[in-house]
């Protein structure tokens, strides 16, 4: 019976290694350029000619650089993100939002007024909605669909509300009181 259990558990044992090579064939296969390729430092030959330092990638939910200072919500219009910052730098919260049809330009913008509850420009019911631009006799702000909903706007109506789920319109309605400062990046 030993002899029986012995060669099972050596059949296991093989299997997973063949599982575990293949897995890091795949991953190794499939890792990108900067990752698999070796680099010049790491092959142990040196140049003679100065290389620039490679700027630091930078992380994709980090608060875009060049977003001003201070406590603020960071809207990244090409990104189609939003970021919550304290006054210490640090970012509480990020998510995605689905922009009106309307942008406003990037620059410092605050909160001109906000409503609990109320029916968006399209129609749709929404909440915590947080206003802080103008363009074109259009109010641009955050809000939450009550149906969590995040559409994309109908290209052919002008709306300035920019889309977001509600548990991030709550975020968004307890940090961003009237006068809170709004930046707009590209």
């Amino acid at each position: 019976m030993a002899r029986g259990s012995s060669g099972i558990v050596a059949g296991l044992t093989a299997a997973a290694v063949a599982a575990v090579c293949f897995l890091a064939y795949q991953a190794s296969a499939n890792a990108p350029d900067s990752v698999a390729a070796p680099t010049a430092q790491s092959s142990g030959s040196s140049s003679a000619a100065p290389t620039e330092k490679p700027e630091a990638p930078r992380e994709p939910l980090a608060v875009p650089a060049d977003s001003d200072t201070g406590a603020r919500v960071v809207y990244a219009l090409k990104d189609r993100r939003v970021w919550i910052v304290d006054a210490k730098e640090k970012s509480l919260r990020t998510f995605i939002v689905m922009p009106s049809s309307i942008n406003p330009l990037p620059g410092v913008y605050r909160v001109t007024s906000r409503s609990g509850s109320i029916k968006g420009s399209d129609g749709v019911p929404i909440e915590h909605v947080v206003r802080f631009a103008s363009v074109d006799d259009v109010s641009v702000g955050f809000s939450a669909a009550q149906d969590d909903s995040m559409h994309s706007p109908d290209p052919t109506i002008k709306t300035g509300g920019v889309r977001m789920k509600r548990a991030d319109g709550n975020a968004m309605w307890t940090f961003a009181t009237v006068g809170a400062k709004i930046v707009v990046v590209p």
